[in-house]
């Protein structure tokens, strides 16, 4: 892929990311803590594994929308992930270069959701008859960043949002903060040897008070083994619907990710992997769990 589309894609990622950092108190208070103990110098040392975004499956909208953009920039569309009890279709993105995230979208299964709750999604989304990414021009990148945190639909009322919520929290999640960066996460195995590993990075988040998200364990182990993960609890924030009422809610969170050697790699006795030779890809039962850092089970622990 030709330079100037891998630096505007740089440039889009980092619209995206500069609010995201600013709005989420953990991602600083990790970046500044690794930064005390020596394991960086400064943030853009940190590889980003992956960022994830949530969407709504209605018309117009959802994966088949958003992903236009990344498409457009050179990503890959790989592997289909569902999340039964969720409620939940996803896939994964492989990005134009290695110094670039992967990206996991999901979308919720809105037609799976019960009569009440389809209503009140539809009654925020009906007025979208186009999709919004085509009247984009994905070559203009500031247009581009801008469009993550327009606002497609009206800001929810509280008792719809609570009535979402009874149902769905990641549909709830959705109609409020729209389709806001929901994480980014932190490469662990990329980090000297005293942090490399899910294990030893949780023991250091711990040490700075951060909250982490226990559902399905405190760290999420794919079957084969090669992929583990963790994240924090989403901060909550005191959000302002459209009635004028203020109730607080989740918002965003951070995760850690760590691909161990692929066997055929790790059986060689190297000392350092690339990225090809690491595990890829991700697995929907950790997946599943992560998803729960905003949920009110772990928020209001």
């Amino acid at each position: 892929m030709v330079t100037s589309k891998i630096k505007a894609l740089e440039a889009i990622l980092e619209a995206l990311f500069i609010p995201y950092r600013n709005s989420v108190p953990d991602v600083l208070k990790v970046t500044n803590g690794m930064i005390a103990e020596g394991i960086i110098t400064e943030e853009h040392e940190i590889i980003n594994d992956h960022i994830a975004f949530r969407t709504l499956g209605v018309p117009n909208l959802g994966i088949t929308s958003f992903e236009k953009i990344f498409l457009h920039y050179g990503y890959e569309k790989k592997d289909y992930y569902f999340f039964e009890g969720k409620k939940l279709d996803g896939y994964w993105y492989a990005p134009p270069a290695d110094h670039l995230p992967r990206i996991f979208m999901s979308e919720l299964r809105v037609q799976d959701l019960s009569e009440q709750t389809q209503q009140i999604i539809h009654k925020y989304t009906k007025h979208i008859t186009s999709d919004p990414v085509d009247a984009l021009d994905l070559d203009a990148t500031e247009a581009v960043g801008s469009f993550f945190h327009k606002a497609l639909w009206e800001l929810p009322t509280l008792p719809d949002y609570l009535a979402l919520a009874a149902e769905s929290e990641y549909a709830a999640w959705v109609i409020y903060n729209r389709y806001y960066l929901n994480h980014y996460t932190i490469s662990v195995h990329d980090l000297p040897d005293n942090y490399n590993t899910v294990e030893k990075f949780n023991a250091f988040l711990e040490g700075l008070d951060i909250k982490l998200n226990t559902a399905g364990g405190k760290i999420k182990v794919s079957p084969d083994g090669l992929l583990k993960q963790s994240s924090t609890v989403a901060k909550t924030f005191d959000a302002t619907f459209a009635n004028g009422e203020v109730y607080t809610i989740s918002g965003s969170y951070v995760e850690f990710a760590e691909r161990l050697p692929l066997p055929e790699f790790a059986a060689k006795g190297l000392t350092s992997f690339t990225r090809q030779q690491r595990r890829d890809g991700f697995e929907s039962a950790n997946a599943d769990k992560i998803f729960e850092s905003t949920y009110n089970e772990q928020t209001k622990k």
